[in-house]
């Protein structure tokens, strides 16, 4: 039993005044310029011995293979399990019965790579009963501290979503390694850590607002949002430009952890929104997810949070801060129609995304998404036509 069932089974018909809050996090982050080439005595010092490396075949021709030097260097047994790309169910059983059948009991599954070998790995963790070690390859999301996997279909489409009982036992970022991927990765987890103060201020605001654990907002997770934002707004210009010029700096140290820390921690223990449930409707659509980050439409689907909640002044400010760093700011930038029985469609998968319910606002009907989506897209319209999108145009030019 999950630990997200099991609140609501223990406190299931009591007369509470207050619900249950739920905290996670993973039991330590690391972060630091170089870190996988030291990774394996981190390991070591934690008393692991034998443990399997997920990555894909490009991973360990590359970021990879210095952490599997490393935590073979540090005496520890590595067994290397192959991911193939899509974090499915066939995909996790795949390893999940390969590693079971090893000669020797794992200590650990060590994930290194990006968003779905991460969740991949947790997956399979959790199948064998052993702890998770993850080690990204990009800052693109905040996936990896969290209790929380993102299932796909063999085609990529979202199918369905784990919450495990405990975090990943360690976050190991290297800094150098982000630094040294494509800045369009680091702008799209932006994107997705931006939504986490929006989004658990929002959940903040209702009585009712749930966590994807389980339990109300904690008060740690709604501050993490905010100073996630306040770190992002004040420093993501010059973490961009260090990952352009493929070097480290304070900045991007700080919006590293930003998008991964603070967000992952924040999100979960927060609250989503409207936020994830307007880019969740998105992501549905056929063949998107092949061209757009998660984070990319995450960060139109914060437009359309504030415009659901009708501050003019907000929604201008973060919509140019976007256009500004790369982020799209319309329907069309993320491959969508803006025609009105499209936004339509998109209003209606809306309003049946469960933690919508989470919006501190009586109208959460289709049409009141509609409006929102259409007054997003039109103020995003505006501002692109004012700056050219060239910062957009620039992300997406390869």
């Amino acid at each position: 039993m999950s630990l997200h069932s099991l609140a609501d089974q223990l406190f299931d018909g009591e007369n509470l005044e207050f619900s249950p809050a739920i905290f996670g996090s993973p039991s330590r982050y690391i972060q630091a310029p170089r870190l996988f080439s030291k990774c394996g005595e981190i390991l070591s010092s934690l008393g692991y011995s034998n443990v399997a490396v997920m990555a894909s075949l490009r991973s360990q021709q590359t970021e990879a293979s210095s952490a599997i030097r490393s935590i073979e260097t540090a005496g520890i047994a590595v067994e290397i399990s192959t991911f193939g790309g899509e974090c499915s169910f066939e995909e996790i059983e795949k390893h999940t019965k390969r590693l079971a059948g090893g000669q020797h009991p794992l200590d650990a599954v060590v994930a290194i790579g990006g968003g779905k070998v991460v969740d991949a790995g947790k997956c399979v963790a959790a199948r064998l009963g052993i702890e998770v070690i993850i080690l990204p390859s990009l800052a693109s999301n905040d996936g990896p501290c969290s209790a929380l996997s993102v299932i796909y279909d063999n085609n990529g489409s979202v199918e369905s979503a784990e919450v495990f009982n405990v975090n990943p036992r360690v976050v190991m970022v290297d800094t150098e390694v982000i630094a040294r991927a494509p800045v369009r990765y680091l702008v799209a987890g932006i994107g997705d850590a931006l939504a986490t103060w929006f989004e658990a201020r929002a959940c903040a605001e209702n009585p009712r607002g749930k966590t994807v654990l389980g339990g109300r907002p904690t008060l740690a997770g709604t501050a993490m949002g905010k100073l996630c934002a306040d770190t992002i707004f004040e420093y993501a210009i010059g973490a961009i430009s260090a990952v352009q010029n493929k070097r480290s700096s304070i900045a991007l140290e700080k919006v590293v952890e930003a998008n991964i820390l603070l967000s992952g921690i924040g999100f979960e223990s927060g609250g989503v929104a409207a936020s994830h449930a307007f880019a969740n409707a998105f992501s549905r659509i056929s063949e998107m997810h092949k061209s757009f980050l998660h984070g990319e439409m995450v960060a139109v689907g914060i437009l359309s949070q504030l415009a659901l909640e009708d501050d003019e002044q907000e929604a201008q400010q973060v919509a140019e801060f976007f256009a500004e760093i790369g982020l799209p700011t319309t329907l069309t930038q993320i491959g969508l129609s803006n025609h009105l029985d499209d936004m339509q469609s998109l209003a209606n998968a809306t309003a049946d995304i469960p933690f919508l319910q989470n919006m501190p606002i009586d109208d959460l009907s289709a049409e009141a998404l509609l409006a929102a989506l259409a007054a997003a897209d039109a103020r995003g319209t505006r501002i692109n036509a004012a700056s050219g999108a060239d910062a957009y145009r620039a992300l997406h030019s390869n």
